[in-house]
């Protein structure tokens, strides 16, 4: 009798743990994916995606992980992946010093001809690691171009023509006294403003005639061009024209203005199309707002490109799954129906060339993103070269950290200069192993 009972026992615990794992076995793979916002619509709309994509495939679930862009994106997030404690799936705009981390699908996806055909090919080779020129390893969510908005409203109060409405070359300088005058004539805290970033403060320094590259491809900092557009900078913060608190304010940080902007403090905002949709939610009717021509000078009329890539990260345990994800996610109608959503400009060939069913019915939000579409046959070459170099961030970083130095008297333009080449020497030969 009892080892009939010891037998009943031990097949009902063997039972036990058969249905146990028969149970778990089922539980879907849970992924995370870490994502920033410009603005809410973003996250909601990529969150309308994924539950389309759940219910097609209830094996798998996908968290969104929404964090702050400055500290989270920018700082955190890099030192997470470098340890190997990253998510599965991340949003990244500076993500070429990262290439060693991400996750080659091309094993696991179905259509490996599909990706390659439908992004542009310097984006896609930019996310490889050196050796690499056919891997896939991510995609550009967007596509964006820096550039500059005004506050019409404050024009049509101060009397003061809008110089874009009768020229299309109107200089940098030009653009800070017409801005000077609106701030002047209707009270308003501030004429001119931009985002402190090393990136936002390239495309005007290439337009005032900066080189970023030698003949031989170095990288070099000092040029006319490059100082005129700083001292044009430090002369809105001498002139008072500026809020101090955006550049001088924030140590070691990228910082926006777009607060300044969107309750109607500044007349001129130097920023980039990723903000259409913030403006399109937040302006409402307070003030009509608009996109306009980045200034020219004798290096032309050049915004920097860049936008978000989502890249699959090497780390994950579930390849097959996150795959799965991104296959999905890259899809011509799913992502068009993100960017309508989002006001987003596409990174996805076939997109740019049809055209996105935009869902706005502000007439602001529509004529920027054609505004912003129109300008990028404007881009300089050295626009491209700078924004998809291995060590970008590093070189933005110095560029934005030492002209806070400059703002806030620790140095001299000359000395501040001498220290940003020393700090991009110093990161591309780090990353070269020297």
């Amino acid at each position: 009798m009892k080892k009939r009972n010891l037998f009943v026992l031990l097949t009902m615990a063997l039972f036990s743990v058969l249905a146990f794992g028969l149970v778990h076995a089922q539980d879907p793979v849970e992924l995370r994916l870490t994502w920033y916002d410009d603005n809410p619509r973003e996250s909601a709309a990529l969150r309308a995606a994924l539950d389309n994509f759940e219910k097609d495939n209830p094996d798998i679930k996908v968290t969104i992980d929404v964090i702050d862009y400055a500290e989270g994106i920018l700082k955190t997030l890099p030192l997470q992946i470098q340890a190997g404690e990253g998510p599965d799936i991340a949003r990244l705009t500076a993500f070429t010093g990262l290439t060693d981390q991400y996750l080659d699908l091309t094993p696991y996806i179905t259509d490996a001809d599909y990706w390659s055909k439908s992004f542009p090919e310097i984006i896609l080779q930019a996310m490889r690691p050196k050796g690499d020129t056919t891997g896939i390893y991510g995609y550009p969510v967007q596509f964006t171009i820096t550039g500059p908005f005004i506050n019409r409203t404050l024009f049509e109060q101060a009397g003061v023509d809008v110089p874009s409405d009768s020229s299309d070359a109107v200089t940098w300088q030009e653009w800070t006294d017409a801005a000077t005058k609106v701030a002047k004539a209707t009270d308003t805290p501030y004429a001119i403003a931009m985002d402190r970033s090393g990136h936002r403060f390239a495309g005007p320094a290439i337009s005032e005639g900066a080189t970023f590259f030698d003949k031989d491809g170095n990288v070099t900092i000092d040029s006319p061009g490059f100082r005129d557009m700083a001292n044009l900078l430090i002369g809105w913060h001498t002139d008072g024209i500026t809020p101090a608190e955006v550049w001088a304010g924030n140590s070691g940080t990228y910082a926006a203005a777009t607060d300044f902007f969107l309750n109607g403090q500044v007349v001129f905002y130097m920023a980039g199309s990723w903000q259409i949709g913030n403006f399109d939610a937040n302006i409402g009717d307070k003030f009509d707002w608009e996109a306009v021509p980045n200034p020219t000078g004798p290096g032309g009329s050049t915004g920097m490109p860049g936008g978000a890539v989502v890249m699959a990260l090497k780390e994950t345990k579930h390849p097959a799954e996150v795959a799965k994800v991104m296959d999905y996610l890259v899809q011509e109608d799913v992502l068009s129906e993100f960017s309508a959503k989002t006001l987003f400009i596409p990174g996805h060939l076939g997109l740019v060339e049809k055209g996105v069913p935009y869902d706005t019915t502000n007439k602001f939000a529509s004529a920027a993103l054609n505004a912003f579409l129109a300008q990028l046959p404007n881009i300089a070459e050295d626009a491209y070269k700078m924004n998809f170099h291995p060590q970008n961030s590093a070189i933005f970083n110095a560029i934005r950290d030492r002209l806070g130095q400059v703002l806030n008297n620790e140095l001299t333009l000359d000395e501040a200069i001498v220290k940003m080449q020393e700090d991009t020497d110093a990161a591309i030969k780090a990353a070269n192993g020297g």
